[in-house]
Order: structure tokens, then sequence, then C-alpha cells
């Protein structure tokens, strides 16, 4: 079970993430999205699903949006009221900066009977003005529900500027994170300096290490690789060029993350990190889900001898 594993710190967790319909769709549109989402993901035999909370990100990037910013349907509400036939941990992400502290204690409340699993993601960018700050997010939720399963973001891209990810997530698990989940990962050696300036510093400090689990997203068009530069994923000059020369990018997109997952695994396996992997597809084209599907089931595969 999803909740053991985490507790336990072990290496093998796999999830798929999701983004909810958009909430300008209309009830019978939301509901042949969420059918879809059942029998794609009931397939797949993983620990948990990861619904995703959106943010508008404009203040974090100069650039246009390729893609306009469409609110959607609250991740807590898409998962009791849409997919309530998928009998799996649901991992509920929450944008607390948009939330005020009073909406965020009643989201946070505990549920009779059930296990709670939530990310919780601070502001894009230091300019974006919030509600709720993530150090009030996390108080919060001590006081409201200590038993909430919390995990966090961790972003190895940023390691590459800063050198300090490994300083932010220790931070974050002394305040009850148990778990991070990546930012999709396409630059392989940014990956390998988070992890190992993580692992000596919780050596040097005699310190556990929690799960880092990594998100992996298919790339199947220029337009979709566009927009994932814009969201912030670090993608190597060489490979950004690969892909964009190959004749099937989305079969060498899948190809890839296969091998930087293989690698990484590697890298952590013999370090002794706990590692898992998130697969998502940032795209709608039913191509790149599929692809997302696929992957999902190879590297449940890859993960079977840990």
């Amino acid at each position: 079970m999803l909740k053991q594993k985490i507790l336990n710190r072990e290496s093998g967790i796999i999830t798929y993430g999701i983004t909810p319909p958009k909430k300008n769709n209309t009830e019978e549109k939301i509901k042949e999205i969420s059918q879809k989402h059942i029998e794609r993901i009931s397939g797949l035999d993983i620990d948990g699903l990861v619904i995703y909370d959106l943010q508008d990100e404009k203040e974090r990037v100069s650039e246009e949006r390729p893609f306009p910013f469409i609110e959607t349907i609250d991740p807590q509400i898409y998962s009791e009221n849409y997919l309530k036939d998928l009998k799996i941990p649901k991992i509920i992400y929450r944008c607390v900066g948009k939330y005020t502290p009073d909406e965020f204690r009643r989201l946070t409340r505990p549920v009779s009977g059930q296990d709670a699993f939530s990310v919780f993601v601070g502001a894009a960018s230091r300019n974006q003005s919030v509600l709720l700050k993530l150090s009030d997010a996390y108080k919060i939720r001590q006081d409201v529900n200590p038993d909430l399963l919390l995990g966090g973001v961790a972003i190895p891209e940023r390691h590459m500027k800063n050198t300090d990810e490994h300083l932010r997530i220790i931070d974050k698990i002394n305040k009850g994170c148990k778990y991070f989940i990546t930012q999709a990962v396409y630059n392989v050696e940014a990956a390998k300096d988070f992890l190992s300036d993580y692992y000596y510093y919780s050596k040097n400090n005699n310190l556990k290490m929690v799960p880092i689990i990594f998100t992996l997203t298919p790339c199947g068009s220029t337009k979709t690789l566009e927009f994932m530069k814009w969201l912030g994923i670090s993608i190597p000059r060489w490979l950004e060029n690969d892909l964009m020369n190959c004749e099937d990018i989305l079969n060498k997109s899948v190809s890839l993350s296969k091998s930087i997952f293989n690698e990484l695994m590697e890298f952590c396996l013999e370090k002794g990190i706990p590692i898992g992997c998130n697969i998502e597809s940032v795209s709608v084209r039913k191509v790149e889900i599929e692809a997302s599907i696929a992957l999902a089931k190879d590297i449940k595969y890859i993960m079977k001898g840990i």
C-alpha cells in the first residue's frame, strides 16, 4: 500500500498524474473525460493517482504562455465526484497560495476512515501575490490534520542555479513532508547533482532519506516541447536538437525517458536513496496520453527488480 511504502521509505513507488478537466466544460463533457481517465488508469498497476491543482504562472516568466490558462475543477472534487470507481489512493496537489487560511483549513480536515495524501505547492515566483504562504500551510496541516501524508515538490533544475534544492527538501522534511515528486525530468545531470548533494548531506548529518518520485513526461510534438520549456523543464540543447530533428519525436522522447529513469534508478539504488516514478502527459492529445500509459507500464516492469 502507498501509505506503508511512504512511511517505510521504500523504493519502487509508481504513480500516474492527471490534470482535472477545465471548469468551463459541460457536465456531460466532464463525465466523458472522467470515464476515459478511469478506463485508462484502471489497467495500470500503480500505487497512487496524482491529481494536479493548477495555478496561473504568468509572473514566473516573461514569455507568453503557449496555451492559455483555464481554471480546472478542484482536484478533491474531481476525485470524490468523478473518480470514485478508481479504487486507488489519490494524491491531491494543492497550490496553497490561492486559498485563504480558512479555506485551506476546510480542505485539509481529515475524513473518517480514509488515508489522505497531498502535495503542497508554493508560489510559482517571488512576484506572485498569495493568500497563504507555504510555511503557513504546513502549520495549518499540523494543527488540523497531522496524519495527512504530506509530500512536497522537488525541482532538480533549480539546483543547477542555486545548488540548494537538497536543503529546501530537508527543510520541508522537517516541516512534515514524507516524499517528494519532481517536475518532469529531461536533464539527468541536474537530477544526479541534486541527488548527490541530498545523499551526502543526509549521510553527513545522520538523516533518513525519504522517497524521491521522478516525473516522466512524453513529448509528442514541437508544440508540447515549447510548452514543457515554458513550464521550466530543463531540456539540454543536444537533447532538444535530437527531438526537433528526429522522424518520430514521441517515440524518441519515450525512449529517452526510460533511459533517464534507468540511469537515475541505478544511481539511487547504489546510494540507498528511495526512488519512485510518476508518469504524466502535459498534452491532451490522445497519442501522447496513450504513450504515457504505455510508459507507465514499461516503468513498472523496469522497477520490478527493486
